[in-house]
């Protein structure tokens, strides 16, 4: 189990067994802090009462590890694992996970009472799966480390699938197979030999957004949020090996560089992907951004012939069906930054902390022009929009300057045209998170679960703080952060994420919307603080995202890999997945009368991995 993860960790690996108690721990690592055998694992406790394997970094470990000895524990190391361990014996478990700053995933023996701990951070950057078969309880990093275990046989989780085709990924607590699942985020869970595992949240996002806003002075908050990222963003410099920033031009990512920039007394190395395709590309703002505040800047561009290099490689990197595209760029500029740093710091989670979506204000927009006419007269309306195929909206924006141009109009007007029909404002957000709005009619014999965030969001009356709120709940760790996880590790390197520091995201839910989002100006705050340091003219422009060419990979360079895919005679066959809305949705992308781009991805995704993994 532990070599099928020899990417995450080619430093090093090593084994703890305990036949008589029946556990056994694995590890693989990534020596950052440490780098000497004292940092090595499993690591055991001083007194021998708890050993853990440990993924992550906790950033308040020089902290922790003052106040530890300060009562007097003695260390043998300098790793922060060591300061976990030990603030379990000084502490217990659940306090020691309760101070910790940073990202982690852990499973912990405790010697003493024969008790297995798995834990995960606060807002899921770090993965762990589990499930249990009779008298075995299998645990892991990854899904691939499961599948090395002889005694389990994998079987297809139909009804996880049919929320897979919704999302384009699979949903916590489920994965793609059956009996086995992830521990959610801010989740410790307890197991002894003869009792059933038990879950408990020490953190919950429902209970710090129900708060609601505690500070109303703009200037104050702008003071107190740029010192709490330069905290965070300082605290993720601490490593005993090189370290570097990705950056993509956006507001996020280029926030973090500049105060990482501004920490560091050499120019930081930072790293972008572009693509060949101008009407993609945004790698040209990211050189910019970078010239302006002096990184040491490298960049690389994809081509369609390396995407079809690269789309074999995805169910090994993904080992479930994983639906976004942008796992290529994410994927090449990892590796591209692990030729010359181990650890990168980005951006992510600044859309979801604070409210940088473009739905948050377009969709609450529209349900508040649209609420009160009636369905039937939206339905019409809808009918109208999706009349125009995507290439005509596309060069009707063509008459907008660049500057305020709108990427990928096509796209974007058909989405509108999606949701007008909808019954109310959850129906509406719902329907812009489907790929496909009724995915159980591709599933043979299934039921799509429903995550229970949507139940705690209903406790939020505000409908852009409710979307937020499940972004951050769904989206962020399932799609978001797995996505940069698996690729990043699949080249040995580490990522930081300082916008995803717990302190960051409790103090963004403490502001008053207006501050985070008012009209049409999204991430208010972290655009003011971005100002200190980079011209707003660098930056204040139409977001992009990371998207990629898809659509015109389909029909061009991807077209035969796909069809042979998404053969009917193969489907059939197969008997897992309904041909027939897959094939009219392929038949309507190939005519080029809609853009199912991503749905379908999502399908030859799945395909592809059932394809790789034989199941």
């Amino acid at each position: 189990m532990a070599d099928a993860l020899t990417h995450r960790g080619p430093d090093m690996g090593d084994q703890w067994i305990d036949p008589e108690a029946g556990i056994a721990l694995g590890f693989r690592r990534l020596a950052i802090i440490d780098l000497t055998p004292t940092g090595h694992q499993p690591m055991t406790s001083a007194d021998g009462r708890f050993v853990v394997v440990y993924n992550g970094e906790a950033y308040n470990f020089a902290d922790l590890r003052e106040k530890l000895a300060a009562s007097g524990h003695k260390f043998r190391g300098t790793s922060d694992t060591e300061v976990f361990l030990e603030g379990c014996v000084a502490w217990g478990v659940e306090a020691t996970v309760g101070r910790l700053i940073g990202m982690f995933a852990f499973a912990l023996w405790d010697n003493r009472e024969k008790r297995l701990w798995l834990g995960r951070d606060r807002i899921g950057i770090k993965p762990l799966y589990y499930g249990q078969f009779d008298n075995l309880f299998l645990f892991g990093s990854e899904l691939k480390a499961l599948r090395a275990k002889d005694g389990w046989q994998p079987g297809i989780d139909r009804d996880a699938l049919a929320a897979y085709f919704r999302f384009n990924y699979v949903p916590a607590p489920h994965t793609i197979y059956r009996n086995i699942y992830k521990l959610e985020p801010g989740t410790l869970l307890s197991f002894r030999v003869g009792e059933k595992p038990k879950l408990r949240r020490y953190w919950n996002l429902a209970s710090v957004a129900s708060q609601g806003p505690l500070l109303n002075d703009e200037e104050e908050a702008l003071v107190e949020c740029e010192a709490l990222l330069r905290d965070a963003v300082k605290r993720r410099l601490v490593a005993d090996v090189p370290l570097g920033v990705l950056l993509s031009g956006g507001v996020d990512s280029s926030a973090v560089a500049a105060l990482m920039q501004s920490e560091s007394r050499h120019p930081v190395k930072s790293f972008t992907v572009g693509f060949e395709n101008a009407g993609f590309n945004e790698a040209g703002h990211a050189k910019v951004i970078a010239q302006h505040i002096g990184t040491e800047h490298h960049e690389l561009y994809l081509s369609e012939a390396r995407a079809l290099e690269l789309v074999p490689s995805l169910p090994d990197w993904y080992d479930e069906p994983f639906g976004d595209s942008s796992a290529l760029p994410t994927w090449l500029v990892a590796q591209m930054a692990r030729e010359h740093v181990t650890v990168a710091l980005s951006g992510d989670g600044g859309d979801e902390v604070f409210f940088g979506y473009n739905r948050y204000h377009v969709a609450a927009a529209t349900w508040s022009n649209v609420r009160h006419i009636p369905k039937p007269l939206r339905t019409m309306a809808a009918a109208a929009i999706s009349s125009i195929p995507t290439a005509g909206w596309d060069a009707a924006a063509r008459i907008f300057p660049q500057s305020m141009r709108p990427s990928l109009a096509g796209d974007k007007a058909h989405k509108l045209s999606s949701i007008l029909g909808e019954a109310d404002a959850d129906g509406m957000y719902r329907r812009l998170v489907s790929h496909w709005s009724n995915p159980e009619q591709l599933v043979v014999n299934c039921m799509e679960p429903i995550h229970a965030a949507w139940n705690d969001a209903r406790a939020i009356g505000d409908f852009s703080e409710r979307m937020a709120f499940l972004d951050t709940k769904t989206y962020l760790p399932d799609d978001i952060l797995t996505k940069v996880d698996r690729a990043s590790m699949a080249v040995s390197l580490e990522v930081r994420v300082p916008l995803l520091d717990h302190r960051v995201v409790e103090f963004a839910w403490r502001l008053p919307k207006q501050m985070k989002l008012k009209g049409a100006s999204t991430k208010r705050l972290l655009r003011r603080i971005l100002y200190h340091h980079v011209p707003r003219e660098l930056v204040d422009r139409p977001k992009a995202g990371f998207a990629v060419p898809l659509d015109q990979w389909l029909r061009g360079p991807l077209r035969n890999w796909a069809e042979a895919l998404l053969d009917e005679k193969r489907l059939k066959r197969e008997g897992v997945l309904n041909p027939g809305p897959i094939r009219h949705a392929w038949t309507n992308h190939l005519a080029g009368r809609d853009n199912e781009g991503q749905a379908i991805w999502g399908v030859l995704m799945f395909q592809s991995w059932r394809e790789r993994w034989n199941v």
